[in-house]
């Protein structure tokens, strides 16, 4: 298994956010988790992007134990992060911001072949990479976001709300980047509230909920679930 979190407990000061959760993810999968706001999706996927600390558990990366592992130092084993709101430095040219994301040698020294993986996946980015990345459409600084994390050529792709603020003819071509970025070899974990996409593209899926895995299991199983067809289908 690439990703094994195991009773994880997450907070913010003496607030605790997120409960005994337990999930996996493994090399080629594509791994959704829902939930409604507040449930503690962002809380989680920070802590595995090592932005926050775990106060309890286990979360191992292809075998090591990241709870021992330095903030910055979890790109260098494979983690990238495509953040909620894209977090992009909006005066700096698409390039430059692109650039951010292969900053380890490792990945410095396939920045040219990196670059074109890139602009073959958002051949719009190729015809403004020297545009400020604050004047680009939303969705096209959602394929920047995606496009840095990329450029660190990671081993598994964390998804933080990929659609939020998206027009909704945008949001198709979204989630089918985020298959391609799969296709492509890297491991994805989707963290979404457009509970249908979701599950659309995922081989599981978890729902959390107040902070706590409530379900699990194959899109198909989850969405024949009245729990789930009610709160989150509306039927």
């Amino acid at each position: 298994m690439l990703l094994e979190a195991r009773h994880l407990h997450i907070g913010y000061g003496d607030a605790p956010a997120v409960w005994d959760v337990s999930f996996d993810v493994d090399a080629g999968e594509i791994v959704s988790v829902i939930g409604p706001n507040g449930a503690g999706k962002t809380t989680l996927i920070n802590a595995i992007a090592g932005l926050l600390r775990c106060r309890q558990g286990e979360l191992r990366f292809d075998g090591a134990d990241m709870t021992k592992v330095r903030a910055h130092d979890y790109c260098g084993h494979g983690i990238a992060l495509v953040p909620e709101g894209r977090r992009l430095f909006t005066k700096m040219t698409v390039e430059e911001n692109l650039e951010l994301g292969c900053y380890l040698p490792s990945a410095r020294a396939a920045r040219a072949s990196s670059l074109e993986r890139v602009y073959g996946l958002f051949p719009i980015l190729r015809d403004k990479r020297q545009q400020p990345a604050g004047e680009l459409s939303g969705g096209q600084q959602q394929m920047v976001a995606i496009g840095r994390a990329l450029m660190a050529r990671p081993r598994i792709v964390l998804f933080d709300e990929p659609s939020l603020g998206l027009a909704p003819t945008i949001v198709d071509d979204m989630f089918d980047i985020i298959s391609r970025v799969r296709d492509d070899g890297a491991a994805v974990l989707l963290v979404e509230q457009n509970v249908l996409k979701a599950l659309s593209i995922a081989d599981r899926a978890y729902v959390l909920e107040q902070g706590r895995i409530v379900a699990t299991g194959l899109p198909d199983e989850l969405l024949k679930q009245p729990h789930i067809r009610e709160a989150y289908l509306g039927v």
